[in-house]
């Protein structure tokens, strides 16, 4: 499986060796009892080098996943024994990382230095395929409907709502119905899978039609933010996003007559998959931190937990 994995993303034996530190006869070798195992040709032998068959890759996807799963156990024993420094790769929904995430790392730090982190921006369209891979431990984010309950289970934190928004000055601004924004142009974010999901909360159940070319799917924050501020696109976003320093003063939302699905802030993992100690140590410090702000006096957090509701 590591050989087919190499192979991959290689694109060629030759590279696949490279990668793996081990010869080309040893690759070969390894993909041919793979086949003989699986009774199926997995690979395309071409000039350019090797393609996978459509067993090939539809055998890569468990791969990736079984691989990764393994190096996961392997790591987390070796950190246990004191023999190798652990990883945490999680994905982190943008307005989580705007309010929570930088006391939860400070906190997360100081309770495992010697951890390698990695963050992903956790955007649907962004989160999903590595979790489907395997190659994130845990996503922070909303369970949406492209996330089936057979393939991953989730951990729920806090409810909220969405909104639309534009700049400050905006010329619609003082709409008050999803109608009268149809011929503008949205920056908007969702995965092809959640894309029906998506249109029936925002449009559909609302007897709204928008044409396909007024929706420009970004899949960067600060991509999204420039877009409303400086183009005047509209966005459609959660709630807590507002009370962020970074959108403070130059945006605002529409007191709109239609009303939006609540949605809920989960850990999200793969069904049956097993924390690594790193994992649920950053998770134990999130929790940590939402319950510390949600008992908070500070106007901030008084702002921020009007519009959050804690599930656990």
């Amino acid at each position: 499986m590591q050989a087919l994995i190499a192979v991959a993303d290689a694109g060629s034996i030759r590279a696949a060796s490279r990668l793996e530190g081990l010869s080309q006869a040893a690759v070969t070798k390894a993909l041919r009892e793979l086949e003989q195992e699986v009774r199926l040709p997995l690979l395309l032998r071409t000039a350019s080098g090797v393609a996978l068959t459509n067993a090939g890759l539809r055998l890569l996807g468990h791969a990736r996943l079984v691989v990764g799963q393994l190096a996961r156990a392997n790591d987390d024993l070796a950190v246990m024994r004191g023999e190798r420094v652990g990883m945490l790769s999680i994905s982190v929904t943008p307005w989580v990382m705007l309010t929570f995430l930088p006391r939860v790392m400070q906190e997360f730090r100081r309770r495992m230095p010697e951890v390698q982190l990695e963050v992903f921006e956790g955007l649907t369209a962004v989160a999903l395929p590595r979790l489907r891979e395997g190659t994130l431990d845990f996503a922070i984010g909303p369970f949406t409907a492209a996330m089936s309950t057979h393939e991953f289970e989730c951990e729920p934190l806090l409810a909220y709502s969405s909104c639309v928004i534009a700049r400050k000055g905006h010329a619609c601004e003082r709409v008050d119905s999803l109608h009268e924004l149809l011929e503008e142009d949205w920056a908007v974010n969702y995965s092809a899978a959640s894309y029906d999901a998506f249109m029936q909360n925002l449009f559909w159940q609302h007897g709204a039609s928008i044409e396909p070319n007024r929706l420009l799917r970004t899949h960067s924050i600060a991509l999204l933010f420039e877009l409303i501020r400086h183009v005047g696109m509209i966005s459609y976003c959660p709630e807590p996003l507002l009370v962020c320093e970074s959108m403070r003063g130059w945006v605002q939302r529409f007191d709109l007559a239609e009303q939006f699905e609540t949605s809920k802030l989960s850990i999200i993992g793969r069904r049956n998959a097993m924390r690594t100690h790193a994992a649920q140590v950053f998770v134990d410090c999130l929790l940590q931190e939402v319950r510390r702000r949600s008992r908070s006096a500070a106007r901030l957090d008084a702002e921020l937990f009007e519009l959050l509701q804690v599930l656990f």
